[in-house]
């Protein structure tokens, strides 16, 4: 499994792996190109074998840089199993941009139970505390279109000089 920062090329690629990837909200593909260069140092794709079967975006959050945030993570049916998103997050985190970064933060609708497990996961493992929140609410802010999205906030921690979560 190779990790690497993605490029404008991988753009067609992670657009099919997030449609593949139910529930995950589809992003238009200008969206997926911006993510893979103007935010690449925040995002990571995982290949093998030439084919990209994992992808987690983020980025810091511009009035609190210690706060990051993962927006999308998508693993392929073939590399389930393997701790890949835990591996691509501490991939992530290990990265000099996440210098100064203790808190990890994302969203998630209240039945996507792998997110919250893998969540509540990082959060053991890194020896802090995960609280929930609703941020974005189904009626108030997506017209009864979408389910609530609840904020995760997994924090303060101290990163080790190599993430192992």
């Amino acid at each position: 499994m190779n990790f690497r920062t993605p490029v404008a090329q991988d753009g067609p690629a992670i657009t099919a792996l997030i449609a593949a990837c139910p529930p995950l909200d589809g992003n238009s593909a200008y969206c997926n190109l911006l993510q893979c260069t103007h935010f690449a140092d925040s995002c990571i794709v995982a290949e093998r074998d030439g084919q990209i079967v994992g992808w987690v975006s983020g980025y810091r959050l511009p009035a609190d840089p210690g706060r990051f945030f993962i927006w999308q993570v998508a693993v392929a049916a073939e590399a389930r199993g393997e701790k890949l998103a835990q591996r691509m997050i501490a991939a992530l985190l290990d990265r000099p941009s996440a210098t100064g970064v203790t808190y990890l933060i994302t969203t998630v609708t209240p039945d996507n139970a792998a997110s919250w497990a893998l969540f509540e996961g990082i959060a053991r493992r890194l020896g802090a505390e995960l609280t929930k929140a609703p941020l974005f609410e189904r009626d108030a802010h997506f017209a009864g279109a979408h389910e609530t999205e609840w904020q995760a906030t997994i924090g303060p921690f101290a990163l080790p000089s190599k993430t192992s979560i």
